[in-house]
């Protein structure tokens, strides 16, 4: 047994359950060893954690270091960009295990995005490559890269629905399928044209916060979500919350009847509330394009004035993305199905239903980076919804130079 071994085991091993748990013992079950045999490659998790960032790192910036030299040197901006993004795709459509790493360890921010940026680089690989290409004719705005990105990773992560399919190694006609929707995803978004998607953002920014209700959530639900914003759902536990509530856990107990069922809950009455207040955005106009702008502006209003449910969300958004079978009755994922998308009209409920889910991916991307901690409503903030929309609606072609 080798090094490279142990490692592969793990991104196999624990990628399984989305790193859920990472423990030495499911390890060396895998590779049918004792723990002390694993000690004597590395001498904890963390080392071993450690050689799985550089694993990842060589094996990465190898695979799309010639592509973002011949990107940088292509004289047209959009086949520099293609060249990026379709390597990118690649290859995590060829190593499914590492899409997950990815996710869980630079989503969530357990490795610095900076960090990795500058490691990558002392491997030829300079990620900001694609800002210099994207700048070429684009607008230079950081959101715009950030969606790219987002994009990239949630069309890819999708293509991987089931475990069952993260053991099979994709054909090079799916790869070739994959890559070709994300690159025209980010090139043209979903089709608009510039006159169907330009809007009077104020004037309707402006209709959603006047119709912003005043409440305070249920005080029980409230805790929960509290407890998830900090342990994340699958290490909250019972007698957290009800430390938060100044009860006993037994006491709890008469309110959910366990831990299963108050997480459950707690999703179920957020998306009940977030869902209602969208609808009533959307229900503000009779065009459609604006109707799709008041839907996301609305739910970008609600999670603001929510900041432990917007952390809840961030937990989904890369827990639950979910590179497992997504839930086809979830309603939070239906919710644009309700705007007549005219690019969508005679396409399938499953294309509608991604989409929504891809736009909720994307808006709680932009509320919850770091950088961009700022006060509900505030310009900045409203600015990026924006974006956002323009986005969606237009891909890279609503912000031609």
């Amino acid at each position: 047994m080798t090094k490279i071994e142990i490692i592969n085991a793990a991104f196999k091993v624990w990628g399984r359950n989305f790193y859920r748990k990472t423990s030495l013992s499911q390890l060396a079950g895998e590779l049918k060893v004792s723990k002390p045999a694993l000690y004597r490659h590395f001498k904890s998790k963390q080392a071993l954690n450690e050689a799985m960032v550089e694993h990842f790192l060589d094996d990465f910036a190898a695979s799309i270091r010639a592509d973002f030299e011949k990107a940088l040197q292509a004289k047209d901006a959009d086949k520099g960009i293609s060249v990026i993004i379709t390597s990118i795709a690649d290859y995590f459509a060829r190593n499914a295990y590492a899409l997950i790493f990815s996710l869980m360890n630079i989503y969530e921010r357990n490795i610095d995005g900076r960090t990795i940026s500058e490691r990558l680089k002392l491997r030829g690989a300079d990620m900001a490559v694609l800002t210099l290409v994207v700048e070429k004719k684009y607008s230079d705005d950081p959101t715009l890269i950030r969606m790219i990105f987002a994009t990239l990773t949630f069309l890819m992560s999708h293509c991987r629905k089931t475990n069952e399919e993260m053991e099979k190694p994709m054909s090079d006609e799916d790869i070739k399928n994959i890559t070709g929707t994300i690159d025209k995803t980010i090139k043209k978004g979903l089709g608009y044209s510039a006159d169907k998607a330009a809007l009077d953002f104020n004037k309707l920014e402006n209709k959603v916060i006047a119709a912003m209700p005043d409440f305070e959530p249920e005080p029980f639900f409230r805790a929960v979500a509290e407890a998830v914003a900090e342990a994340g759902p699958w290490d909250v536990s019972m007698e957290m919350v009800a430390k938060r509530l100044g009860l006993s856990k037994s006491s709890l107990y008469g309110h959910f009847k366990n831990k299963k069922d108050m997480l459950r809950r707690l999703f179920a009455s957020e998306f009940k509330r977030i869902i209602e207040f969208a609808k009533q955005g959307i229900e503000m106009s009779g065009n459609t394009a604006e109707q799709l702008y008041l839907g996301i502006f609305s739910i970008s209003l609600y999670l603001k004035s929510r900041p432990e449910i917007l952390v809840t969300m961030d937990w989904i958004r890369t827990r639950k993305l979910d590179l497992g079978k997504p839930d086809k009755h979830s309603r939070i994922f239906r919710l644009f199905e309700d705007v007549d998308i005219e690019p969508l009209r005679d396409t399938t409920e499953e294309e509608k239903q991604k989409t929504s889910h891809r736009i909720l991916f994307l808006l709680i991307n932009i509320l919850t980076n770091p950088t961009e901690n700022i006060p509900s409503g505030s310009q900045v903030q409203k600015n990026c919804i924006q974006v956002l929309y323009k986005f969606i609606t237009l891909g890279l072609g609503g912000f031609k130079r």
